[in-house]
């Protein structure tokens, strides 16, 4: 792919083909808000290149950043000297170690000599600042030009893990030979002093160095973090996507990458991945690295003479091969899968290798979540100081924050929670230190409450207990904790404590020990009956065909600790009282009913981000409309209004490749409204049904229609089947139905274009397939229907959400109270409905017109999208072609045109 740089503005922008005119702005653009450090919303639409123009305008701003600070180091270095406050300001482009400057205030009336003297030593430590710097920077490019340049390193390093395999192996027939031997021979009493004589435990420097995690090498400092950009969106699929663009770009060469992921997706160690649920993962991961850190403190400080228990640690987290994988992660760009692939290769873990890139990565990338909640972040070692965030696909930004900080608990687990810690102070009670003790009494009490405020009792099976009182109710954050009585609570102290004595992973070991080895004792009745108990609240399943299980894995259940959901709970109850309420669900049974945390105030969460980071970038292809990331996240986070820039392009179609239309009636001339109260009326099911009879007779290869709905889906199916409409349908177009499982979405999808392909190839009546879709469901969004698989959209009605859903009456009467009503406009609760139904909207419509030479219609189905408040909703490249056409009879010519002039053409 031929390297063709582009120049705009000044600036020279490498790409690896030549860029469409919207993709020349897109990057100019880019450029000027991260140069600026301002906060960018950008929407360019599917097809248009949105990828190649955030990776390559995003880098071009990072390399000429780079350059100018070291071009700003070299003259400081050469001067001794920075930038005073008379007319020339310190650069933005020192690192964040560099950042104290003379022009700090002091005191008043302080005496010149001390004011330059105080300058001099700033000048002195910032000059040394930058010399460190250079110099961890010199050795770690010397590193990393090593490793591309020098096979001789892979090999040793590969000799070097044979011979360790090697002695694993060795070590592992001593064990066995020992273990032989003692069940063969009982073992012979020592004679008195005798036992000294016996070698202690052996422990190498390099075991002792992997165990503590201590760099032993102090030519090997922590390094800086450089600026860098963290580029992240919703799925790996999706970052995936994206790192093979960056590695077919002009930068796909030099670029430092790291990619992040979960446990779940880069553990290689085997034993802990069959474990299957990421709780349970990460459970055992962090056992595995405390048993290792453990046993070695423990050598450390008390030499024992008895041989201690051997408890298994980690073969993969071994200090220097992390820190090998940590170069290589570095040398060339990597998806998920290569990471885990080099892993493998190198026997170290990618989960840790790649998290000790991150501080000299010029480009991370990561899931949402780990970018957007601040423990998480945390964990991870990610910082945002000075930083560049790119959040692609960030059409659902402001549901994902709201996601991701809200918590739900069950009845079920309140109970569970409540035995296994009553059991677990039981047994290690006076072990326990007094605030230990205290705690985990309080924990108990505020379970306990939780029961008890949802009409059950805590001493009794949760699957039995009958609720009285059933239904919704909705409450402030401290109207609940009055009426449960825990206002007397520090919750901020328990969830400090929660976090730092790890009690819900202590708890899972301990479970887990009752499962696999207490629950058969025979001395230990009561925890066997604990263990009935914790069985007892697993719900009833269908007794289904499974795949047998090893020899000795039956009977033992993964119970994971449900202390750690409600670990989540407490902490979202100490959310501020205006930023969140309280929903109690009660549903029949205790262990169905719950206790949900809603955050009403995504930008809480938010705010931290846009406050460190240096520029924060939302993108996405429909970002229409943007009045909620400016009002719910930006302006409630304190982001200024002059901070904030907004860029749309238009697509790279020609105009005439689309024919948007809104059709206000139908064939025999009934309106097309789909409210509520009219959409399941037999004759609006039958004009539906008539209108894709006509659309079908002129579209050829694929027509995709929406409904609002899967249970509104469900009726006009049957009530089509039962008139003889689907019949009709099929003598034009295979009908297809999405199926609500996720499963069952690839395997439909094949058979769709399989039809498709074979109707274009074949002739005759059929000529395509018809895919009945549910707006917010698995077609809706990143499934791509080009060419022949879409030439037609279509959407019945408009899917608002369900405006009887406490939820959303709640988040509806908090914007009201919260943000200001501007003059001629709807309440900011009635806008919030309007624009969840147009963003769902614009994201089904979004699955048609793919490239720049496709072609498709799309045809809305009802008259309230002639309003002027909802086509101004609709994308820019839609909303300037569309066509209100107030009969059925012009919409249906202008479709047989249009279909019939692209088809001639293609």
């Amino acid at each position: 792919m031929a390297n063709k740089t582009q120049e705009v503005g000044g600036i020279h922008f490498p790409f690896p083909f030549t860029p469409y005119s919207i993709q020349k702005d897109f990057m100019a653009e880019l450029y000027q808000v991260l140069e600026a450090g301002k906060i960018g919303i950008f929407e360019s639409p599917t097809g248009t290149g949105k990828s190649l123009s955030l990776i390559c305008g995003a880098l071009s701003w990072l390399r000429d950043f780079e350059q100018k600070k070291h071009q700003e180091e070299a003259r400081l270095l050469e001067t001794g000297t920075i930038p005073l406050s008379d007319g020339t300001e310190q650069p933005p482009s020192l690192s964040s170690s560099c950042k104290e400057t003379p022009d700090t205030p002091r005191p008043a009336g302080e005496p010149d000599w001390v004011t330059q003297y105080v300058q001099k030593k700033e000048e002195r430590d910032l000059v040394d600042r930058l010399k460190e710097e250079q110099v961890r920077r010199k050795k770690r490019e010397e590193r990393l030009q090593q490793i591309r340049h020098n096979a001789q390193l892979k090999y040793a390093a590969r000799r070097a893990r044979r011979e360790e395999e090697e002695m694993e192996r060795l070590l592992r027939l001593s064990r066995e030979m020992l273990a032989a031997g003692a069940e063969a021979e009982p073992r012979e009493q020592l004679a008195c002093g005798e036992e000294e004589l016996v070698l202690a435990e052996y422990e190498s420097d390099e075991e002792k160095g992997a165990a503590s995690g201590v760099d032993e090498d102090e030519d090997d400092p922590e390094e800086e973090h450089v600026t860098k950009i963290y580029y992240c969106s919703r799925t790996h699929s999706q970052l995936a996507q994206f790192v093979r663009e960056v590695q077919r770009s002009p930068f796909g060469k030099d670029t430092r990458l790291v990619s992040l992921g979960s446990r779940q997706n880069l553990c290689i160690n085997e034993d802990v991945k069959t474990l299957g649920s990421a709780q349970l993962i990460n459970d055992r991961c962090m056992e595995m690295q405390r048993s290792k850190h453990e046993k070695s403190k423990a050598e450390e400080e008390k030499p024992k003479r008895r041989r201690p228990e051997h408890r298994a640690a980690c073969p993969f987290y071994s200090y220097e091969q992390l820190h090998l994988l940590r170069d290589q992660v570095l040398v060339g760009v990597k998806d998920i899968e290569q990471l885990v692939a080099l892993g493998k290769e190198a026997r170290a873990c990618p989960y840790y290798g790649s998290r000790f890139a991150i501080p000299a990565a010029q480009l991370v990338v990561l899931p949402y979540q780990m970018l957007l909640h601040a423990a998480t972040r945390r964990a991870a070692g990610i910082r945002l100081q000075g930083q560049v965030v790119l959040i692609d696909e960030a059409h659902n930004l402001v549901d994902t924050i709201t996601g991701i900080h809200s918590a739900e608990v069950s009845g079920a687990q309140l109970c569970q929670a409540h035995s296994q810690l009553l059991q677990y102070m039981e047994r290690y009670g006076k072990r326990l230190k007094a605030k230990n003790l205290m705690y985990i009494k309080q924990l108990l009490y505020l379970l306990e409450k939780f029961v008890t405020v949802l009409g059950g009792n805590i001493k009794q099976n949760p699957n039995t207990q009958s609720l009285s009182q059933t239904g919704t109710e909705l409450k402030t954050i401290n109207d609940f904790l009055f009426e449960s009585q825990i206002d007397n609570i520090n919750l901020f102290k328990v969830r400090r404590y929660c976090e730092r004595s790890m009690i819900s992973r202590k708890l899972f070991g301990f479970t887990e020990r009752y499962g696999t080895v207490l629950a058969a004792s025979r001395e230990q009745p009561r925890l066997a009956g604990f263990q009935h108990f914790l069985q007892s609240l697993q719900p009833a399943v269908t007794k289904t065909p499974v795949t047998p299980v090893e020899e000795g894995e039956a009977g033992v259940p993964r119970l994971a600790s449900p202390l750690m959901h409600i670990e989540s709970f407490l902490a979202a109850l100490t959310t501020a009282n205006q930023d969140g309420r309280v929903i109690l669900s009660r549903q029949g049974s205790l262990s169905q009913s719950s206790l949900k945390f809603l955050l009403l105030n995504p930008a809480v969460h938010f705010a931290q981000v846009v406050k460190e980071c240096r520029a924060v970038v939302i993108a996405g292809g429909t970002m229409q409309p943007v009045s909620d990331f400016r009002e719910q996240l930006l302006a409630c986070a304190g982001v200024e209004a002059e901070r904030v820039v907004e860029f749309s392009c238009g697509h790279v179609i020609p105009p005439d490749n689309i024919l948007p239309l809104v059709v206000c009636s139908g064939p025999s001339s009934q309106q097309l409204e789909f409210t509520y109260q009219k959409r399941e009326l037999p004759q609006m099911m039958d004009e539906t049904g008539r209108i894709l009879c006509n659309l079908c007779t002129v579209v050829p290869g694929g027509v995709v229609c929406f409904f609002p709905s899967y249970e509104y889906q469900r009726q006009v199916y049957a009530h089509w089947d039962k008139s003889g409409l689907l019949a009709r349908l099929a003598v034009r177009k295979k009908i297809f139905q999405e199926p609500k499982r996720a499963n069952q979405v690839e395997q439909v999808l094949m058979e769709y274009s399989r039809c498709i392909k074979c109707c274009g190839q074949a002739g005759g009546t059929v000529t395509g397939a018809l895919l009945l879709s549910v707006v917010g469901g698995k077609m809706s969004e990143g499934i791509n229907f080009s060419d022949n698989l879409g030439r037609c959209v279509v959407m019945v009605g408009m899917p608002y959400p369900n405006i009887k859903s406490p939820e959303l009456q709640e988040k509806m009467a908090y914007l009201d109270q919260t943000l200001p009503r501007g003059p001629g406009q709807p309440p900011p609760g009635k806008a919030l409905v309007e624009n969840l139904c147009m963003k769902a909207v614009n994201q089904s419509i979004g699955r048609a017109i793919r490239h720049q030479k496709d072609f498709a219609s799309i045809v809305l189905l009802d008259q309230r999208y002639a309003r002027p408040s909802i086509l101004g909703k609709l994308p820019a490249w839609i909303r300037d072609r569309v066509e209100v056409k107030a009969t059925f009879g012009l919409a249906f010519a202008a479709m047989r045109k249009f279909h019939r002039e692209k088809s001639v053409l293609s």
